[in-house]
């Protein structure tokens, strides 16, 4: 019996492209990224961090806003095929770009937030910038503790002869609806961010 369901999972899959796990092309540019993170803290180069904080959580935010209430309702209507190979171009590219955006919004907005002052506690904008903390915390959790061991689970499902289906449908699902949650988030924290900036 396990057998034939293991074929009948297969054969819904149909054809697989080949997966890799981590894109190995896109290293090298997360790995510049990187380095330009560090320098413009290191340095404390003004332009690199404002660079950094604002290209980095513009991209974080469009992403989770994107995947959460475009590509999810979208996907959830798919048929397991095609959620399988959208799963096997998408996610890829992913595990790499999510901890690196991740890398460069917060690393930088902490470095912006010392050197305005905003860290001191007795700044107009502590309370404010607490909060963008524990929501950014949260966010964080969340990109790195759900989305991403979420997202290597699947490709390490399409990578199986015979990947389970049902399996990386539910793990679409809880990858989609987490980006889901996190982009109303990212909602709270421009709010907060432009509060901060408008004082």
């Amino acid at each position: 019996m396990a057998s034939v369901e293991s074929a009948h999972v297969t054969r819904d899959l149909g054809p697989r492209p080949a997966i890799q796990v981590v894109p190995l092309r896109a290293l090298p540019v997360s790995a510049l990224v990187v380095v330009f993170v560090a320098l413009s803290i290191g340095e404390n180069w003004t332009w690199g961090l404002a660079f950094c904080h604002v290209a980095g959580g513009g991209l974080w935010t469009a992403i989770d806003l994107f995947v959460g209430l475009v590509v999810g309702p979208i996907l959830g209507r798919l048929s397991v095929p095609a959620r399988a190979e959208f799963s096997a171009r998408f996610m890829p590219k992913m595990v790499v770009l999510m901890p690196t955006v991740v890398l460069m919004t917060l690393a930088t907005g902490f470095q912006i937030a010392g050197n305005l002052g905003n860290l001191a506690a007795g700044s107009p904008n502590h309370a404010w910038l607490i909060a963008s903390f524990i929501v950014v915390g949260v966010m964080a959790v969340i990109a790195l503790g759900i989305l991403e061991p979420a997202n290597i689970a699947v490709l390490m499902e399409m990578r199986k002869p015979q990947p389970n289906g049902p399996r990386i449908g539910r793990l679409m699902q809880r990858f989609v609806y987490t980006a889901g949650v996190t982009g109303v988030m990212q909602v709270a924290t421009l709010v907060i961010m432009t509060r901060v900036a408008s004082r």
